[in-house]
């Protein structure tokens, strides 16, 4: 089994258990404990969520063979009005970086740049672009996005 095999399912793993104890900067006082990743989702907080995405998602150790398959997948499952949130949220940190949304169409080969048009094709592209070139984006949208 590869490292990052391992490594994936490492972090796999904590998400599935809400693996709060791992968290370096979490309050001594937390002892919450999940049931699974969905009781995560649903109870954590967006602080959680960006220390442990923080703390465990290394865009260096995952190749891109890898994170693509599992980024789509996961996109595919998203309800379409959700899917329009997390483009929304992509585009926003993106333009707080100087990043216009029309470039970024054309950059990625986006079908458009309107997040409530977008396939779901088209925010994997969103997502791994911000997943390897903009790591903390990615982090950051996955936490605000998580429990919605």
């Amino acid at each position: 089994m590869s490292t990052s095999d391992q490594y994936r399912r490492h972090i796999m793993s904590d998400l599935a258990q809400g693996n709060v104890e791992s968290l370096g900067d979490a309050p001594t006082g937390s002892t919450t404990e999940y049931d699974n990743f969905d009781d995560f989702a649903q109870r954590s907080t967006h602080e959680e969520r960006r220390q442990l995405f923080g703390q465990s998602l290394h865009h260096d150790n995952i190749p891109a063979n890898q994170m693509e398959p599992e980024l789509q997948k996961a996109i595919a499952q998203i309800k379409p009005n959700e899917r329009d949130d997390v483009a929304r949220a992509f585009f926003k940190h993106f333009k707080q970086r100087g990043l216009d949304d029309r470039h970024l169409e054309q950059q990625l080969g986006l079908s458009t740049h309107a997040p409530n048009r977008m396939t779901a094709d088209d925010v994997s592209k969103l997502a791994s672009f911000a997943y390897h070139n903009h790591p903390d984006i990615f982090r950051e949208v996955l936490a605000e996005q998580l429990n919605g």
